[in-house]
């Protein structure tokens, strides 16, 4: 991308657009982020402010870099201010009609040449694409949460998206010092794909009675796994694994293996959907 185009949208200032939000601006990048709701907002520049000081503190930052990395984040509750970026991600609720509300407001605001891209978890690109102007600049980019330490993300081409476009997309995500994929707009992609099995196995197990959430997650820890899937889901969140489940097992014509199970409906219920709700599966 070029140094007079270096910016960066980002429609949703939730856990993971405020993580692509820091990770686009730590590269460089000028970062236009927005939300519906000015105290979203205000959480999101605060939830920045911390990762700024925490890079501070382990002196992988200096306090000028950390700085000028927030001075390069401004915030909006007004789409029209995207109208300047190069490239728009969306990171709001995983629901494919609210998505696509939202890219046919950005083709109104955006240059014809710029890229719309989705960090949908699992909704289908190229059902996303359809009905716009300029299909051909639709691509998923999914990046995974906490998204300004992960170092993968997927690029997803639909079946409108240009070979440019994704080419494009594949540069950017280096640029942000990330290492991409190219993936099929496949249900659930890659890594969603092989997921489903690792927290539906566990919810299976745990609704059997044959072991407590810590027990499976300190089993999986034991062999190798960073976090097993129910500290993982309290991270993600359990509302939002839950939708990811629902739309796997819905693409894949209700295949068994992707079934969601029951407790994480209830906890969803219930409104222990993780960190972010001050507890899930476990207690923050």
């Amino acid at each position: 991308m070029s140094e007079t185009s270096k910016t960066f949208g980002i429609c949703g200032a939730g856990t993971m657009g405020v993580g692509i939000a820091y990770a686009a601006s730590a590269a460089g990048f000028q970062v236009v982020l927005y939300d519906l709701k000015d105290e979203v907002l205000s959480k999101a520049v605060e939830t920045i402010s911390k990762f700024v000081a925490k890079g501070v503190e382990r002196g992988k930052l200096s306090e000028e870099t950390g700085e000028e990395l927030k001075g390069r984040i401004s915030t909006s509750t007004d789409l029209g201010h995207m109208n300047g970026a190069s490239i728009v991600v969306e990171a709001i609720i995983e629901r494919l009609e609210i998505k696509q509300e939202l890219f046919c407001n950005l083709e109104e605001v955006l240059d014809s040449q710029a890229i719309i891209a989705t960090n949908t978890s699992s909704i289908a690109v190229t059902e996303m694409a359809n009905g716009l102007k300029h299909p051909e600049r639709v691509v998923g980019m999914h990046f995974f949460n906490p998204a300004h330490i992960m170092k993968l993300v997927e690029v997803i081409k639909g079946y409108a998206t240009s070979e440019e476009i994704m080419q494009k997309t594949v540069d950017l995500a280096l640029e942000l010092r990330k290492t991409p994929v190219r993936v099929k707009d496949t249900p659930g992609f890659i890594v969603n794909r092989v997921a489903r099995n690792f927290y539906g196995e566990a919810f299976r197990i745990v609704g059997e009675g044959a072991a407590t959430y810590d027990q499976i997650d300190r089993c999986l820890k034991s062999i190798g796994f960073r976090m097993g899937p129910f500290e993982l889901m309290d991270l993600i969140g359990v509302d939002v694994n839950f939708l990811v489940t629902e739309s796997v097992y819905g693409e894949y014509f209700d295949e068994a293996r992707f079934r969601p199970h029951l407790i994480q409906k209830k906890m969803v219920e219930s409104g222990r959907v993780g960190i972010k709700a001050g507890g899930g599966f476990y207690e923050s």
